[in-house]
């Protein structure tokens, strides 16, 4: 799979702009502040319909606009898809061969990408969410079952702390309909749980390979999906199902006095160990990047056996965050395999030796300019 053109109008601070890409690796180049980031968020935008810097979908929208549009060509073995994203004050609308969606899940994993930035050792030695959100936008991509089960567990959790906020101000507590979204809370929740757990089987497989190879052999990872389910019963999505209502029966009257749900995959976590310790909490920092750099290309080959399709690798500002060794790993595992695009101030050094025959787009003042065959038409660019 691989990107093969990208145009944009009023997106971000990019009036026009329409850019035929490479294959291989592709190189934003210039300096902080020219628009490199606005570029790789347009092609995450296209495969996920939402952005990874913002919740706020008006803030793709350039000031001067109503209506902003990424859209793009996506060459698959089965054959070429355009894809076209619109955005405007009434929502958004997703369009896959010039047909639009009904439902934005029926368009998320038409393209798969790969985000690696800075922020991403935040998978690693962030907060819990974080990794959560991680999972749900990984596997949402692979998965479309996954997605729609995470879409209907949203729904009715909403629902069920709505009404756990009701019955705190009530004398009379109605609980027969607690128990029935309870019931289907539960069953929602236990297929995420059962995706989550072989999807992070597999996962961790690619991963252990990789950390293994950049630690030279002397570091094992290892994953822990951290949950509220007994360990006994993490089976099937049936036991699941059943352990989750029993755990909703015995919090009953701790979520009515608090008026949230305090069970669920919303609370899980995943955690990360090398060498049998948490490498969150006890791992030196060395340790961390490599976990997380590990976890990143274990997706390429796992996005690979689950959907035939090698996804499209976006770096931004990454390289100058990993020292030459992880680098040289970064840049090796990716040539020839994958389709990558790159943010960087400098192709200079190890990044120049090691990235062959790249497309090279110079990001500067307000435009994007094609070094080779590749055109590109004109872009507006006040800031990244």
């Amino acid at each position: 799979m691989y990107l093969q053109e990208l145009q944009l109008q009023h997106f971000r601070n990019y009036q026009d702009a329409d850019l035929q890409l490479g294959q291989g690796i592709n190189v934003l180049l210039g300096e902080n502040a020219q628009g490199k980031t606005n570029l790789l968020e347009a092609i995450y935008v296209l495969a996920l319909t939402r952005s990874h810097r913002t919740a706020n979908d008006h803030d793709l929208v350039n000031w001067q606009a109503k209506t902003a549009k990424v859209s793009g060509r996506v060459v698959k073995s089965a054959g070429t898809v355009p894809l076209e994203l619109t955005f405007s004050r009434q929502g958004k609308r997703a369009k896959v061969n010039h047909l639009e969606q009904a439902r934005l899940s029926q368009y998320v994993g038409q393209l798969n990408v790969i985000l690696f930035a800075p922020e991403d050792l935040a998978i690693v030695k962030g907060a819990p969410a974080v990794r959560r959100r991680f999972m749900d936008m990984e596997f949402g991509q692979m998965n479309p079952r996954y997605l729609y089960n995470l879409s209907q567990y949203r729904t009715l959790l909403k629902q069920r702390n709505h009404y756990l906020k009701d019955l705190q101000h009530k004398q009379k507590k109605d609980l027969l309909f607690l128990s029935v979204l309870s019931d289907q809370l539960a069953a929602y929740g236990a297929e995420i749980i059962m995706a989550r757990l072989t999807m992070l089987r597999k996962l961790e497989h690619w991963a252990q390979t990789i950390h293994a190879e950049i630690s030279q052999q002397r570091e094992e990872l290892t994953f822990h999906y951290a949950t509220q389910v007994p360990a006994d019963q993490l089976t099937d999505a049936k036991t699941i199902c059943d352990a989750l209502t029993a755990l909703y029966n015995k919090q009953r009257d701790k979520e009515l006095y608090q008026g949230t749900t305090l069970v669920g995959p919303h609370r899980d976590d995943l955690h990360f160990q090398v060498n049998g310790k948490n490498v969150q909490t006890f791992g030196s920092q060395g340790q961390q990047r490599t976990t997380a750099l590990s976890i990143k290309l274990a997706e390429i080959d796992l996005m690979k056996e689950e959907t035939g399709e090698y996804p499209v690798l976006l770096l931004d500002d990454v390289l100058s965050e990993l020292d030459d060794a992880r680098q040289t790993h970064l840049l090796t595992a990716i040539q020839d395999k994958v389709q990558t695009f790159i943010t960087t101030t400098s192709l200079s050094g190890i990044t120049r030796q090691l990235i062959k025959d790249p497309t090279i787009f110079y990001v500067e003042n307000g435009a994007v300019v094609a070094d080779g065959s590749p055109r590109t038409g004109d872009s507006a660019t006040k800031e990244d």
